[in-house]
């Protein structure tokens, strides 16, 4: 896991939460996450609501430059984000398993496709906990990445 633990009152906690992410996104997180939870309830999928909600808590706490494009675009990356969200809410007594489960794998579709291409030990860590999930969740997982992309706006940059 990325072992970046930024402050509540650091630069990149406070300009990751309100204002820039990365190429991919639009908002910063705050944004991002009331935008993912106004698709996930307009399209009738209140299941995903908490998850929709407390998907992203994490992101602020691992954002880091991580490269020159980060620096040149004054960007952030956010490895293991899904990770460092689950870390903080998996104590939670009222946040369901199921909700735990859909925050902590939120990632876990698009991390496997980006990793068989750069990491192969990674991608087969991650295959190995897609192929121990149960096709309900999986199908979920993938309901909930139309969402979160749809929350992310238009922004891209290649």
């Amino acid at each position: 896991m990325n072992s970046v633990n930024n402050s509540p009152l650091s630069i990149p906690f406070l300009k990751s939460l309100f204002f820039t992410q990365n190429k991919w996104h639009q908002h910063g997180v705050f944004l991002h996450t009331l935008r993912v939870t106004y698709y996930i309830l307009k399209y009738g999928e209140f299941k995903l609501f908490g998850a929709g909600l407390l998907h992203d808590i994490g992101k602020p706490f691992t954002a880091f430059k991580k490269d020159e494009e980060d620096i040149e675009f004054n960007e952030y990356s956010f490895t293991d984000h899904e990770e460092k969200s689950y870390q903080i809410i998996k104590n939670w007594f009222f946040i369901s398993e199921y909700t735990k489960n859909i925050v902590r794998y939120h990632y876990l579709i698009r991390d496997i496709k980006k990793s068989k291409k750069e990491d192969l030990e990674r991608y087969a860590q991650k295959q190995l906990i897609w192929d121990s999930l149960d096709e309900e969740i999986k199908d979920d997982l993938t309901r909930f990445l139309k969402y979160d992309d749809l929350g992310k706006g238009k922004k891209r940059r290649d």
